[in-house]
Parts: structure tokens; sequence; C-alpha cells
């Protein structure tokens, strides 16, 4: 520990020290280090496996009623790749400078969020303060390749119903303002590939309907499409990134030979889409768009998640909500209400209809998850502890 730096910070740092990174993250290092944090901080720990060598670490305090719906606090324990020429510091050595920046992955996403949890529990309980209902820390993996062998199988096991869950959070990320953004619902992610089949021939002549030409007007359908949804956002500023659907080009496939004129070629879309998209419509507006460019042009999903539902954030309608909203008041917290952009833990509880919100307490601070040189300030974090012992307290103690 560094001279006068605050115990939950040396904490942190050592969290942030252990290398979880994809594709191969040590999950057992970090596995044993949540284990003795639980028992320290005096939960009940056990370890379950959502998949053969995939840890999910949960960490339960009782409540006095352990009868009601219980309160989850979630977060991922793996993070994405570095570049370390990139970074101004080792990204696993949690160093920390002059202004009390400290640099790692997973300063941001979302380490520091998982290391909050334990440290307001831990403060609240050497208070002496009890709470209604039982609450579950779930520490889980694989989140940063889409969860699949993480959350999504979690959820189905019946470890995870015995927990009872009426209310969960999970990760939100920085604001650079003095607000803090709030995520009740996020996009749906399709990817798309479209394949193109025309006339193959030799690459000297002007052969009719080939895959090339069908590419180009397939290409041009979708980031045409993309385009207006980017001026839509960019001339309305009452719109979030989350409130429009996105487009982008990610995989070209197809050509054998540069004189030879291939037979099929194909193109790859990533596409994130907000709940208020009628799905249905959208798949119908894909296949106009192939069979515009021509025949034999057919479209599949690599991904096609179909979740829309979105957890209640309006005042007197939902009792979780006010719980929460009321906390956020008592900190003085102004919250940016909004959809998440990308695909989080969430909607694998949302798809159960869980009510889950999207938060980390970070404001005043660039945001820089799956960047170069992630950081995140230890007032920063010293404060978002500050903010989740109001918050949880509020939520667990809320009346049946």
């Amino acid at each position: 520990m560094a001279e006068n730096e605050d115990p939950a910070v040396t904490r942190f740092r050592e969290y942030i020290r252990i290398n979880t990174m994809q594709p191969n993250p040590d999950y057992e290092k970090c596995t044993a280090w949540l284990k003795a944090r639980g028992e320290a901080v005096g939960g009940e720990v056990r370890v379950v496996e959502s998949a053969p060598g995939k840890p999910v670490v949960l960490i339960t305090f009782k409540g006095t009623d352990p009868r009601l719906p219980s309160l989850l606090l979630n977060s991922h324990t793996d993070v994405v790749p570095v570049f370390p020429e990139h970074w101004k510091y080792d990204p696993f050595s949690a160093t920390k400078d002059e202004n009390g920046d400290i640099y790692g992955r997973g300063t941001q996403d979302m380490k520091c969020v998982g290391a909050q949890y334990l440290e307001a529990i831990n403060r609240m309980r050497k208070q002496g303060k009890t709470f209604l209902r039982t609450i579950h820390l779930s520490f889980v993996p694989e989140e940063e390749i889409g969860g699949v062998l993480g959350m999504k199988e979690f959820v189905k096991m019946p470890e995870f119903e015995e927990l009872n869950v009426g209310f969960a959070l999970d990760e939100g990320y920085a604001n650079p303002s003095e607000k803090f953004s709030l995520f009740y619902a996020e996009r749906t992610v399709w990817w798309v590939m479209v394949h193109c089949r025309g006339q193959p021939g030799h690459g000297s002549q002007f052969l009719k309907k080939t895959a090339g030409e069908k590419l180009r007007k397939m290409i041009n359908s979708f980031l045409a499409f993309r385009n207006e949804q980017e001026q839509k956002l960019l001339q309305n500023p009452d719109l979030q990134l989350g409130d429009v659907t996105s487009v982008n080009l990610t995989m070209l496939q197809g050509g054998v030979q540069f004189n030879v004129v291939p037979a099929e070629l194909s193109v790859g879309f990533d596409i994130r889409i907000p709940p208020t998209v009628d799905l249905t419509e959208f798949v119908g507006k894909i296949a106009a768009w192939c069979k515009e460019a021509g025949d034999d042009v057919t479209f599949e999903f690599k991904q096609k998640m179909m979740n829309q539902d979105i957890t209640c954030v309006e005042d007197g309608k939902c009792s979780w909500w006010d719980a929460f909203n009321g906390a956020c008041k008592e900190e003085g917290l102004s919250l940016v209400k909004t959809i998440f952009p990308a695909a989080t833990d969430c909607r694998f509880l949302r798809e159960l209809k869980i009510p889950a919100l999207g938060f980390s307490p970070m404001n005043h601070t660039p945001i820089l998850l799956h960047d170069h040189n992630e950081f995140l300030n230890e007032k920063i974090f010293l404060r978002g502890i500050d903010i989740y012992c109001t918050i949880i307290s509020a939520l667990a103690n809320k009346p049946e």
C-alpha cells in the first residue's frame, strides 16, 4: 500500500493486477482473490461453473427476511485484450500517477464496480447496518466475448434460480460531465452475413450479374441506411447513440485470384437495434435489399438476439426504480437515462423479466472502456463507494 493510500484503493489495485484478459483469463487467481475478499467482509462464498473452467463467484449476505426477492449486484471478471505499446504504463500494473489516476485494463470495465460493491457492503457491515433483503454479489466470466458461457448459461442453472432475484444492478460506463449515465435497456445485436452469387468467368470480361455487382448494391443499401441513422442522431440533440440503429461493415469474404471473377462474395454487418424498432419489419427491410440487388442474394444470421425488454424508470410506477432514484437524489446525482448502445449481461436478466439497471458511478471521467490507457481516478472510485452505500441500502431495504 502506498503511503496514505486508502485501503479500498489498494485492494482495487490488487484486483486490477490480476490478468483476466481474453482469450486466456487467469480465472483461478481471480477466483482465489474474490473468495478471500468475500470471506473477509463476512459473506457466504461459493463458486459454481457456468461451463467447465468458467467460474461464477457468488458472495451472499442474508437479509432479515430472506423470503423476499433478493438484490443481485453483478459484475464480470474478464477484460478485453490490450496493446501494451500504446499504454503509458503496464496495463496490469495498476500504476497510479501524481493526479491519482489509476491505469489498468478493467479500471472502468468493470472491475471498479465489483470492487466498489465489496467495499460498500464492508463499510456498511462495519457500521452495524442490516438489510431486509438478501444481497448477492455475482462475479461472472466471459462477458467480454458475449457471455455465452458465462451469464447466459448461469441464469439457466438451479443455483441462479435459488438466488430468488427481484432486481439487479450491472455495468454502465463513465460520463465526462458532472452527470451520471444510467441504462434501462440495451440495443439488440444482430450479426448478418449476406451472400451474393453471380456469373463467374475471366477477369478481362464485362460479365453480367456478377457477385461483385450484387455485393456493391448490398453494401450501398446497408451504408445508406447507416448514414440515415447517423444523420438522425446528429440532427437531434435529444437523442443518444442507443436511440438509433448503428450499422458497420465488419467482414468481407470471397475471391480466389485476381483474374477470376468469383461465383460468390459475402459481406458481414454488425447491427445494433434499439428496442423501439420492430424487429420483424427490420428483417423485411434486409430481405427487400437482397431482392433489389438481384437473384441469388441471400442472408443469414450469425447472431440474432430478439430481446427488447425495458426496465421501468418512471417515477411512481415501479418501486425498485423509486428506491434507486431516491437514493441517487439523496446523493445529489444528476442521471442521464438512456439505452445502452452495446450489450451487457443485463440482457440475460431482462429476458427472465428481472428488472435490471446498468450503472457505473463514474462522472468527470473520459469514456475509455476497451481503449488504450484506460484509467479511473482514485477520488472517483472512492466517491463511487459512497454512492453504492446509499443505493444498496435503499434497494436492499425496500419494503415488500
